[in-house]
């Protein structure tokens, strides 16, 4: 088994220059374990790989799945449950669209390897409650990544309660590790290379340079960008690269689909005005009798987790990162502020350390 986990791991710490990490270690034995199971033929416990970012926790997954001879998926979350919404609509009819699900899922792959689980929206939370324990119920085997560990997911979300079952089933059917080690692995040293810039009044803008040097010969086009019914407004494009205003890719009702759409046809993204995304956090409630997400609010008024006033855009900037970030597509942004002042206060502040990390790698010439 010249590729299994375990002699993927000791050849890059021999030959490319991987420094050791115990943790890491102690996963690697994990999944060798899981690896060597799946590969006989006999039950196997999944795998909870959490801890802070930079850790290497998704690298120790896709060793595990580079050398699957097995059928197996490998989604970064987001992914995963835009298609789980997506095959639930054309499911919808169904005496029972999750199990219809999972027994689809199941009779293609034996494991499913997702990057990233981060829960924060409702619609997300109420459908993982079952999903999970319905895909461990047919047989597949999970390995995921996380920079929580399963009992802190989602844990200030609105109904919660709805979600706890796939915790318990996470915890029943998957061996929880912690990958913390001191090391972020991800600061190690690399050539520099700009891709964040601080807009100056009365300097000419930096974007402006970069498309050129991303589109040669090419004046680009200001036509908007098409994605689905939604039309992205654009500063320009090229067949090469898309430039956009901050406001018009994350204060718009865009989501993480029109985000793969971008990353689908565009090799760079290049977005401007950026404000200081950090604010206040304020309390909300929401109303008697109205809706929230899919389900229906039970009588009386609810607290809502409080928000800073740009949560939401904050919220489609994560999305549009790992999006380019797992599709090695190259991003180029001008703030108003420097990288580390970026978004330092509001609900988002925890999974926002992720994306800070992410691009702070971005800035190196090895991402490229």
């Amino acid at each position: 088994m010249a590729f299994d986990p375990k002699t993927l791991y000791q050849q890059a710490l021999a030959d490319q220059g991987y420094v050791p990490d115990p943790q890491q270690a102690q996963a690697v034995n994990a999944l060798q374990a899981c690896f060597e199971a799946l590969e006989r033929g006999s039950p196997a416990q999944g795998l909870y790989l959490w801890g802070p970012v930079g850790r290497g926790k998704t690298w120790l997954m896709d060793l595990f799945h580079r050398g699957l001879s097995i059928a197996a998926r490998r989604q970064h979350f987001h992914h995963f449950m835009a298609w789980v919404h997506q095959r639930l609509f054309q499911l919808n009819g169904t005496a029972d669209p999750l199990q219809a699900l999972a027994q689809e899922l199941a009779g293609q792959i034996r494991v499913l390897c997702f990057d990233e689980l981060f829960v924060s929206d409702i619609a997300d939370a109420i459908i993982l409650g079952r999903l999970f324990q319905v895909l461990f119920d047919h047989g597949v085997v999970v390995v995921a990544t996380s920079n929580q560990p399963p009992h802190l997911l989602y844990q200030d979300g609105f109904n919660r309660d709805r979600f706890l079952p796939a915790i318990t089933a996470i915890e029943r059917h998957m061996q929880v590790l912690a990958v913390a080690g001191e090391q972020d692995h991800r600061l190690h040293p690399g050539a520099a290379h700009q891709r964040y810039w601080v807009a100056e009044a009365g300097k000419a803008k930096a974007l402006e340079a970069v498309f050129k040097q991303l589109s040669p010969g090419d004046p680009g086009s200001a036509q908007p960008f098409a994605v689905g019914s939604r039309q992205i407004q654009v500063i320009r494009r090229s067949p090469q690269a898309i430039w956009c205003r901050f406001a018009d890719l994350c204060e718009q009702p865009l989501a993480a689909m029109e985000f793969m759409a971008l990353c689908d046809q565009f090799s760079a993204i290049l977005v401007e005005g950026i404000p200081a995304l950090s604010g206040e956090q304020r309390a909300g409630r929401i109303a008697r009798g109205t809706e929230d997400g899919v389900a229906r609010v039970e009588a009386g008024d609810r607290q809502l987790p409080a928000l800073a006033a740009k949560d939401d855009a904050v919220r489609r900037f994560i999305a549009l990162v790992d999006e380019c970030y797992d599709r090695r597509v190259a991003l180029y942004l001008e703030a108003q502020v420097p990288l580390e002042a970026l978004y330092t206060q509001g609900y988002l502040a925890f999974p926002y350390q992720r994306t800070l990390s992410r691009l702070r790698e971005m800035q190196l010439q090895r991402f490229a």
